[in-house]
C-alpha cells in the first residue's frame, strides 16, 4: 500500500495554482492529432471541484456560440499543460 502512495506522490504536479469555485480560468490542454501535438485553451468558470490527491478534478463551464459547454479536467493529468487564473471568484456554494 505504501508503494502505491509513493507512486501517486511522484505523479503529483507542484505548480498548480489555487483553483477556487467561481474563478475564471484558462486551461491549456495538450491535444494530439496524428503525429502532431498542439495546445488548445479552454477558458471558463470553475463550477465544481471533486476529490483530492491524485484523483482531484475540477469542472469548467463556458458558453460557446450560445451553447453551454462543460469539461472535467484532472488537475494532475499530463494532458493539462497549464492552468492560468484570469479572475478570482467569491461564491458561497461548493458547486455552482
Amino acid at each position: 500500500m505504501d508503494a502505491i502512495k509513493e507512486i501517486a506522490q511522484s505523479q503529483l504536479k507542484n505548480d498548480v495554482p489555487e483553483i477556487l469555485i467561481g474563478s475564471t480560468v484558462k486551461v491549456h490542454v495538450r491535444i494530439k492529432e496524428g503525429e502532431k501535438e498542439r495546445i488548445q485553451i479552454f477558458e471558463g468558470t470553475v463550477i465544481a471541484k471533486n476529490n483530492s490527491g491524485i484523483a482531484e478534478t475540477f469542472t469548467v463551464r463556458r458558453v460557446a456560440y450560445g451553447c453551454g459547454v462543460e469539461r472535467v479536467f484532472p488537475v494532475h493529468s499530463p494532458s493539462v499543460a497549464k492552468v492560468e487564473l484570469v479572475r478570482k471568484g467569491r461564491v458561497r456554494r461548493a458547486k455552482l
